[in-house]
């Protein structure tokens, strides 16, 4: 379904984590032009105004109050009006308000836009060294009880490289537990004051990270990129994989047949598999 053409547009925009010079220029001119925005902390938004010299007025909406301005926003919208939606950093609605909205203005056939900008989780991955090709993006942990052991117990098996946000009253409980359901020898970067003055990317394992803040205060917000459970791959000796060729090969299944099944099920190059079926007898297989 197309977005109602006549109705307003609501702009997820994206604001620095740190560093003010990460803001766009697209982000400037549509906190510029938009009837209003809607900001996390007005006082911490008003900062960002101030700088860009950016005079649009502000409503505050969190997750105190999303429930009470949602109507309201949704009727201004309907109305044709424009809202620009930030939180205090980062992209709205990634671990922080503003998904409720988006959904609610989907469901009401509203325009949606993103303007894009800085995200703590990805600029924490791009640099923390492990692999970026499939990861998964956690948040905040619950904070405590069965719901917590619940999500810890659940990375257990998570192969994909994760990604957590932390508070530094909260690191030193979290890399304990983290110990306890991954193993305390897990590689960890803790990543932390992202694009600001003092960032600093720590590498280690979960143990280390242990001891360093065991003797260390935890200062600023963390973001926490931890490797996915590697499992090592199978070993088959020449003599399995012969076996099962052979196997295959009286089963009535070609040489090449059965060495693309083999390949596909132990990860071996097939070309590798085919040379040891060519030393079987298979007389009884079809070419």
């Amino acid at each position: 379904m197309q977005p109602n053409p006549n109705t307003g547009t609501l702009y997820i925009v994206g604001t620095p984590i740190g560093n003010l010079e990460d803001m766009t220029y697209r982000a400037i001119r549509i906190l510029q032009t938009a009837d209003f925005i809607a900001a996390e902390d007005t006082r911490h938004t008003g900062k960002l105004l101030h700088h860009f010299q950016i005079k649009t007025p502000q409503i505050s909406y969190h997750e105190h109050n999303q429930q009470q301005r949602l109507p309201e926003f949704i009727d201004k919208l309907l109305l044709g009006k424009s809202i620009a939606l930030v939180t205090d950093a980062g992209m709205p609605g990634i671990s922080d308000p503003g998904s409720e909205l988006v959904k609610a203005c989907a469901d009401a056939n509203i325009n949606i836009i993103p303007i894009p900008g800085p995200s703590a989780c990805i600029v924490g991955i791009s640099a923390s060294g492990l692999p970026t090709d499939r990861f998964v993006f956690e948040g905040f942990l619950p904070v405590k009880g069965q719901e917590r052991q619940r999500s810890l117990e659940s990375l257990q098996i998570e192969s994909r490289t994760i990604i957590l946000y932390e508070s530094p009253h909260r690191l030193r409980q979290t890399l304990q537990d983290l110990a306890n359901n991954l193993g305390s020898d897990r590689k960890i970067v803790l990543a932390r004051e992202l694009t600001k003055m003092h960032e600093e990317f720590w590498r280690g394992s979960v143990e280390s990270a242990i001891e360093l803040y065991t003797s260390n205060e935890p200062k600023g917000e963390f973001t926490v990129i931890i490797a996915g459970l590697q499992t090592a791959a199978p070993v088959f000796s020449e003599d399995a994989i012969k076996a099962e060729l052979q196997t295959l090969i009286n089963e009535g299944i070609s040489r090449s047949q059965a060495s693309r099944q083999l390949a596909q099920q132990t990860s071996l190059p097939r070309r590798q598999i085919y040379q040891l079926a060519l030393t079987l007898d298979d007389n009884e297989s079809p070419e």
